[in-house]
């Protein structure tokens, strides 16, 4: 079964700082460009970042660039996004998602060969 499964998640306050793990099985994730997106209540999905498995091309959106840092384990079959200096305004759900295409990625436009089931990110004092 092609799954992605992203773990990290939490209540943190702000400047502080989580990591976030997009896990895959059933499928290498060598082959697949990763993408994380977040989508806050009332809010339309954002792209956050993504990595190309070819060459190790990062993406990262204005609003995280300089705080994210996206990175691949392909030994662990696994997709990390450290956050830090969080702010208020990244309260989300974050996903994860693969894809043979980086520019579809890089662009927001799904359809995506998989998608995780998301992951709860409140930063909050």
């Amino acid at each position: 079964q092609v799954q992605l499964v992203e773990s990290g998640g939490g209540l943190v306050q702000p400047g502080g700082s989580l990591r976030l793990s997009c896990a895959a099985s059933g499928f290498n994730l060598d082959y697949y460009h990763i993408g994380w997106f977040r989508q806050a209540p009332g809010k339309e999905r954002e792209g956050v970042s993504c990595i190309s498995s070819t060459d190790g091309d990062t993406y990262y959106a204005d609003s995280v660039k300089g705080r994210f840092t996206i990175s691949r384990d392909n030994a662990k079959n696994t997709v990390y996004l450290q956050m830090n200096s969080l702010k208020p305004e990244d309260t989300a759900v974050y996903y994860c998602a693969a894809d043979p295409s980086y520019r579809r990625l890089v662009a927001g436009f799904g359809p995506f060969d998989s998608w995780g089931q998301g992951t709860q990110v409140t930063v909050s004092s």
